[in-house]
């Protein structure tokens, strides 16, 4: 940290004075590490601090996220990361980067839980002279200025992507039964559809779900049932699901926002004596590409995965060494991402890393 020096002596004057049995100054003005942070409490000049605010834990993709900022923002990469887990409240990640900007960090990078309800955090670090890159999710604050840089997935896209390939399976399936000389029903040609929805005001949870919907839009034989909030966690997903299931008795796909709802949703169709994949009832659409959803994928349980990216690591080493070398940044950086088929499962995840 280039505040090294400084610190050291302040460090000294603490403890002399501890031992004295008085304080230079009240307790809350002194820098807190985070109970769960990756930094032991050393210093090198050398080295760039970054605080990593990541939303939690709650789901494989999660897992992998982390994993990739801790590679990527590594002693050996050149940098100090200073880590807390969210556990999926907002006001942990406010109190964290409070911390970070008390810790004077060089960098911040956070994962938001939901998109507004940041203008004032985002403030003081502006204020304190810390650039802040947002991962995976935006925010909407009043002023731009109050982030540096947005690194993440284009989640409207996938939303699009998911519709588009409903699109071309629905085609398929129409020209299937008129080549059996199958006869539909008028209300059997409408395709009845399910939404799994994540955390509301997420960005992923807005994107996926206005990028479909616009989609939806233009198919006048889909019909969208209903949809239920799994919070993009396997154990409300499969809650999710057994509700809809419930209310609806033809269900004929189901859209889940993320791959730990879709492995709740998965069981709970197996348990209400339904079948689901590519030789089930329900047709499957899924998001984020995780190992174990290729895994249900080569099983036939899942049809498509639309892939979240979750290898930001990269990506946010390159945007702050450019920073460091006094270079503008673009604003928005998406991560490259692709659609998985239940067919292609076993060769399309050779190499992966999550």
């Amino acid at each position: 940290m280039k505040k090294n020096i400084t610190c050291k002596i302040m460090l000294f004057a603490i403890l002399m004075t501890s031992l004295m049995g008085c304080s230079l100054w009240p307790s809350e003005n002194i820098a807190q590490y985070t109970p769960d942070s990756t930094d032991d409490g050393t210093e090198d000049e050398d080295l760039i601090v970054v605080g990593f605010s990541q939303l939690g834990s709650e789901s494989d993709w999660r897992t992998a996220n982390t994993k990739s900022i801790q590679d990527a923002l590594s002693e050996e990469n050149g940098f100090s990361l200073i880590f807390s887990n969210g556990r999926q409240k907002q006001e942990n990640q406010i109190k964290a980067i409070r911390n970070f900007i008390s810790q004077e960090v060089d960098y911040i990078v956070f994962s938001p839980k939901t998109e507004t309800g940041w203008d004032t955090v985002l403030e003081e670090a502006k204020e304190a002279g810390i650039p802040v890159i947002v991962m995976d999710r935006m925010v909407k604050v009043s002023d731009d200025s109050l982030y540096t840089a947005m690194v993440g997935s284009n989640t409207y896209e996938e939303g699009i992507s998911a519709g588009e390939w409903l699109e071309k399976f629905t085609a398929k399936e129409k020209e299937k039964a008129l080549k059996d000389k199958e006869f539909l029903e008028p209300d059997n040609e409408k395709v009845k559809i399910v939404v799994l929805e994540g955390t509301l005001d997420s960005t992923a949870q807005i994107g996926r779900t206005n990028g479909f919907h616009d989609i939806a839009s233009r198919n006048s034989n889909w019909k969208i049932l209903g949809t239920e909030n799994g919070d993009f966690t396997k154990a409300k997903g499969k809650e999710a699901m057994e509700t809809l299931l419930n209310k609806y008795k033809d269900i004929d796909v189901v859209v889940s926002q993320n791959d730990d709802m879709t492995f709740g949703a998965i069981e709970a169709i197996q348990e209400a004596g339904r079948t689901c994949g590519v030789n089930g009832e329900i047709t499957i659409i899924s998001f984020d590409a995780v190992s174990e959803a290729f895994d249900k994928m080569e099983e036939g349980l899942i049809n498509v995965d639309i892939e979240c990216n979750p290898l930001d690591g990269p990506i946010i080493v390159d945007l702050i060494e450019r920073l460091e070398r006094g270079e503008e940044i673009p604003k928005q950086t998406y991560v490259e991402e692709n659609v998985f088929e239940a067919e292609n499962a076993a060769v399309d995840r050779i190499g992966r890393q999550y």
